[in-house]
């Protein structure tokens, strides 16, 4: 609701005449009227003008350009298109930098990638798109090499591992503003890693943080025993491989001098902007945060002393039986549309999922869902089954939900 809405140029111009006195001539064209209208007007465009600037001045009602603004007197920038990272393969090695087209996109080689299984002839690289957003998430088949290299005979679009990201929406970026201006990042909490993550690890769409995530081990419990010291010290003397042996001696060192603890530790468990997670993209944060060779050693965004451990999320493929009366159809008809209303639905569970515990898919929204969305096709719907059970379906910590198929055994 605009503050001065009601100070229109026709308000105003009514009001400055309802001041001059009727026995003069104010009607429109008069002297009086012609004298007060350019006046009035450009007062009128004043008020849009105030209007205008106050919205622009509050985070939450700010456009885009002026939110930009605000948000900078925080810190806090807008999230940058990225762009996509592919998996390629091709017949020969090929330079980094050589670059391919797929349809109207061009990509350019990265780097060799390491596969567990090797294919006799294919050699892998990690290719990046050119063009930045979300756009080539979805591409995939043959590359024409847009220079020539010899002995090239095969070139192909396998898969996406890093999805792109387009520029960050308004909303989404007020949203995430407000929300970090609420929780204060700071020191390597909650709040900042979330906003590492987000800021610096392209194609990560939510990420949760469990810090101290194996309080389940006992500080105290790593402490050696007299049976444990006496078992170590009558050991020690007897191994000869001298690697094995530093170990056993730093380990036991730490322990002894109760330098072993879980305090340092964090978990972090991320989805990606498709709701899905490659093995690369863990890799790509994990380096980014806390690169494994230098655990807990600061050479990633994590602080000193914290050692960081990157996993995606988990799938949880979902079963729905249940019971739909059709009119004038049968359910082979609708049931493209009837998986659509429920993949939809799944949709906004997972965008919830980095703020909830456990997400609940529920029994009366799917029911709800299906009746209204195709009221024109669906009669009744009835006796709804989630993984065979007739209640809501609560997802375990750290797992969205895929549909598998939705099976009627109505008419």
């Amino acid at each position: 609701m605009s503050l001065y809405e009601d100070r229109t140029y026709e308000n105003l111009m009514e009001e400055a005449l309802s001041r001059v006195d009727d026995m003069y001539d104010k009607r429109e064209g008069s002297m009086i009227f012609n004298g007060n209208a350019p006046c009035l007007a450009e007062m009128a465009q004043v008020y849009i003008a105030i209007d205008f600037l106050l919205n622009s001045f509050y985070l939450h009602s700010a456009p885009r350009e002026y939110l930009i603004k605000r948000a900078a007197d925080h810190q806090i920038y807008p999230e940058a298109a990225t762009a996509a990272v592919f998996k390629a393969e091709f017949n020969i090695d090929v330079p980094a930098g050589t670059r391919f087209s797929v349809d109207d996109l061009n990509f350019f080689v990265k780097e060799k990638l390491e596969t567990e299984e090797e294919k006799e002839g294919v050699v892998t690289y990690a290719v990046g798109c050119e063009t930045k957003g979300r756009l080539a998430n979805s591409y995939a088949g043959r590359m024409i090499a847009i220079e020539y290299v010899d002995g090239l005979s095969s070139a192909e679009l396998i898969e996406c591992i890093i999805p792109g990201e387009d520029e960050e929406e308004t909303e989404k970026f007020r949203k995430r503003v407000l929300e970090e201006l609420k929780s204060i990042a700071f020191g390597g909490n909650r709040a900042d890693y979330k906003q590492w993550v987000h800021v610096h690890c392209d194609g990560v769409k939510a990420v949760k943080v469990y810090p101290v995530w194996n309080e389940d081990i006992n500080p105290a419990s790593l402490i050696p025993s007299k049976a444990v010291t006496a078992w170590y010290e009558g050991i020690i003397g007897t191994i000869s491989d001298t690697e094995v042996k530093t170990w056993l001696t730093a380990v036991y060192t730490a322990a002894i001098l109760k330098k072993l603890t879980v305090g340092g530790t964090v978990k972090l468990v991320i989805m990606g902007e498709d709701n899905t997670t490659t093995p690369e993209l863990i890799k790509s944060v994990q380096e980014t945060i806390d690169p494994v060779e230098a655990a807990g050693e600061g050479k990633g965004i994590a602080p000193i002393g914290h050692v960081v451990s990157v996993y995606g999320v988990e799938e949880d493929m979902i079963t729905i039986t249940t019971n739909i009366s059709c009119k004038n159809c049968k359910f082979d008809d609708i049931k493209a549309d009837v998986l659509k209303v429920v993949n939809d639905y799944f949709e906004e569970l997972k965008a919830q999922w980095e703020n909830s515990e456990n997400l609940i898919i529920r029994i009366a929204h799917v029911e709800s869902r299906i009746l209204s969305e195709l009221s024109a096709y669906v009669e009744d719907i009835t006796g709804t089954l989630i993984q065979g059970e007739a209640e809501n379906y609560r997802l375990k910590t750290d797992y969205i939900p895929v549909l598998g198929d939705v099976v009627n055994i109505g008419g």
